[in-house]
């Protein structure tokens, strides 16, 4: 893939960046994204994923935009009320890069559809709001070689982490949660809470998370520090004290999904 001397000027900051360069950013102008869920952890997600230059996105999201959403989904305005969020998505990345190759699914992932929806993405990031999805989700990631970020956010706390258990000795988001999860009945934001500012953390820190996925399946990457995609490695962040910790997620010899 060759950049458009048009092209070198919006990306200028991060073609002078060692450790992303010219390689790092055709590499991000040749990549495909599928984003699970356009809400509070999608919007700023999509947001850095469109403005670092990824070439073609996905968009999946079957619900509608209602005023409580306007507080944290930020490519989201008042004109946008009672459409669908997966379409406006769309409109959005539309206006803001006429570049990017973008497709709108406005329907629920389920095991029946999720394999045709993936399909050809060099990473998806899921940051839906219920466990059923995440696992139909994060299954069909093994199934498909395909690997994956995953994002949450509950109240004050944030998970960042990518998944790729379809490489040897490598966890998969299983193998973190076990199934224990398998049921639409989760916390949620309209009951719990939860903070505009701090969903854009953890969604921005996302986007970063399928940034390194990205890098680090281009060669001409491999030095840099940012093509690191730190497999199995759970971010933990705090949005109070605040704060960040790491830690190490093992694979599970006994996982029904990437150990089978």
């Amino acid at each position: 893939m060759v950049l458009r001397a048009d092209r070198l000027g919006r990306f200028a900051r991060h073609i002078v960046l060692p450790e992303v360069g010219g390689p790092g950013q055709m590499a991000l102008a040749g990549a495909h994204v599928v984003l699970i869920g356009c809400g509070g952890i999608g919007s700023p997600a999509l947001q850095y994923l469109a403005a670092a230059g990824i070439g073609r996105l996905t968009l999946i999201d079957d619900d509608v935009i209602d005023a409580s959403n306007l507080q944290r989904q930020t490519i989201f305005s008042e004109g946008d009320i009672g459409t669908r969020k997966a379409d406006a998505a769309a409109a959005w990345v539309a206006r803001f890069d006429s570049e990017i190759a973008v497709t709108a699914h406005a329907t629920r992932v389920n095991a029946a559809n999720v394999a045709g929806l993936i399909a050809g993405a060099d990473v998806v990031l899921d940051g839906c709001d219920n466990f059923a999805t995440r696992l139909v989700v994060a299954d069909a990631c093994v199934a498909t070689h395909i690997p994956l970020t995953s994002a949450a956010v509950g109240r004050f706390q944030g998970q960042v982490a990518n998944f790729a258990g379809h490489l040897p000795g490598q966890a998969c988001y299983r193998c973190f949660v076990g199934d224990a999860f398998d049921a639409t009945d989760c916390d949620t934001c309209a009951a719990d809470g939860v903070l505009g500012a701090f969903v854009g953390m953890v969604g921005t820190f996302g986007a970063m998370a399928a940034i390194r996925v990205i890098l680090s399946a281009n060669p001409a990457c491999a030095a840099s520090p940012l093509a690191d995609p730190q497999w199995g490695r759970l971010h933990l962040i705090d949005g109070l004290a605040p704060g960040m910790r790491t830690i190490t997620i093992p694979a599970d010899p006994a996982c029904p999904t990437c150990r089978a």
